[in-house]
């Protein structure tokens, strides 16, 4: 592992024709996009002071309406905060455990290890050395790596109990996926973060949410509770919601992903927008995870209704 400010933790994918991790790319979602914003304007979102509220209340039972995936315990948390994409709940983590030594899995998502290189240079991966008492802990769920669960999330999760270690789940690739069980009811759990960045082409409005068992009135917390939140992100985030089931892009997309899948020779992923490669066929997918991640979202293309 490398401290150098200048070194890449993972190299670029992006530019690879199945690099990167991004909304699905069909006819119509852009243009929805585009005209929900600009209808949430007209209905003046911007001076609504209930808007964070009302995407607050709408976002838990989406998520729980989900009939391809097993949603147990998020009632557990009941603190529910507007963020900023996934990403700013990631953000108020590090800074509520800036005095402990941050872990995740290879093939975690980048932007954890790529802030932790720059503010946290003591920072190791799992496989490395055994969790401490003064650690705190990463995982996606789906794990960025794979699209589905981690073969090793329920062990580290009961290692994290024993030794009272927080652990943020991040599950912002939910709505993407099927067949996947999403237990909260884990005590070792402190913080949850979703986002529909990868639901639909909508990463630059930011619109996500952190789930807490308590309200500790973190900075996150203070933001929302003084209304100083993405109020267009928000109404466009309820919009969606209404729009879409939080099952229609894995119903949607997943024969397409099995037919491309098939083409490639690489296994799908319960996660729609990924095939894995066990057999190292491509490795420049390489993510430093023990499988090469390709990205079909580019590659999926259908003619849908979106009405």
């Amino acid at each position: 592992m490398s401290n150098n400010k200048n070194t890449l933790i993972v190299p670029d994918r992006k530019k690879l024709a199945y690099g990167g991790a991004e909304a699905v790319v069909a006819s119509g979602f852009v243009e929805l996009v585009n005209q929900l914003s600009k209808t949430a304007l007209d209905e003046q979102c911007l001076t609504s002071t209930s808007i964070q509220d009302e995407f607050v209340a709408r976002y838990r039972p989406w998520i729980e309406s989900t009939k391809l995936n097993q949603v147990i315990g998020l009632d557990q948390f009941p603190v529910a905060a507007y963020t900023n994409g996934a990403t700013e709940g990631f953000d108020k983590f590090y800074l509520k455990n800036h005095t402990r030594r941050f872990r995740c899995l290879r093939g975690e998502y980048m932007y954890h290890m790529a802030s932790w290189r720059n503010y946290f240079p003591g920072w190791q991966y799992i496989d490395d050395c055994p969790l401490d008492k003064n650690d705190a802990v990463v995982i996606s769920l789906p794990f960025s790596d794979i699209g589905q669960e981690h073969g090793r999330t329920r062990e580290i999760l009961d290692t994290c109990k024993q030794l009272n270690i927080p652990v943020l789940l991040d599950c912002a690739y939910f709505g993407l996926c099927g067949d996947m069980q999403f237990d909260f009811t884990h005590p070792a759990i402190t913080d949850v973060t979703f986002s529909l960045s990868k639901f639909m082409p909508v990463a630059h409005l930011r619109i996500g949410i952190r789930f807490t068992r308590t309200d500790d009135d973190d900075s996150l917390l203070v933001s929302n509770k003084t209304l100083y939140t993405n109020r267009l992100g928000a109404a466009v985030g309820i919009a969606i919601m209404n729009h879409f089931d939080p099952d229609y892009i894995y119903n949607a997309f997943r024969p397409n992903q099995l037919k491309l899948c098939e083409d490639l020779k690489i296994t799908p992923s319960k996660c729609v927008i990924f095939g894995i490669d066990y057999t190292n066929t491509y490795p420049e997918y390489n993510r430093g995870g023990v499988s090469n991640r390709l990205s079909l979202a580019k590659h999926l293309e259908l003619k849908l209704s979106t009405h």
